[in-house]
């Protein structure tokens, strides 16, 4: 698959050896934190979750990213996997706010924000590049403040 070229109209993923190792240095970074989510019963990868961009100071705020990979996609593994990183961002990392940005056609996506209890803030017209088009986003936001006592 040439570079570039995204597996579904979500994400664009690494595709070639390059972008690949671009992706795990840019993890490395100190604003940067990823999550491989695994099944616990075929040690199998679930898919990712990743908080970049971290703020600190008065915001404590990062964006969060994620994917199901192949062959566990709908199945509800990542909510779980989600939650736990939310719970990392906010008790681990002594982050405030986590916001995802969701292309609105987006389904599966925007139904799992809503079950980790994000809440929809807005809407950001040709927000981000996706394989090669601005997209239009809607924009999602979880504050340690909203998480229920069953969360914390």
């Amino acid at each position: 698959m040439p570079a570039g070229t995204s597996t579904d109209p979500w994400i664009d993923l690494a595709d070639t050896p390059a972008r690949f190792a671009s992706t795990l240095a840019r993890f490395r970074a100190e604003d940067q934190h990823a999550f491989l989510a695994r099944h616990r019963s075929c040690d199998g990868l679930v898919g990712y979750v990743s908080l970049s961009n971290i703020v600190r100071g008065g915001f404590q705020s990062a964006y969060l990213g994620y994917g199901a990979f192949v062959g566990h996609e709908g199945r509800g593994l990542m909510t779980s996997a989600l939650r736990a990183a939310v719970r990392v961002a906010f008790f681990g990392l002594g982050l405030h706010r986590v916001e995802a940005n969701i292309q609105p056609a987006n389904e599966r996506s925007l139904a799992l924000a809503r079950r980790v209890g994000f809440q929809r803030e807005g809407y950001s017209p040709r927000y981000l590049m996706v394989d090669g088009d601005w997209r239009d986003h809607e924009r999602w936001a979880l504050s340690v403040e909203e998480l229920t006592g069953s969360e914390r």
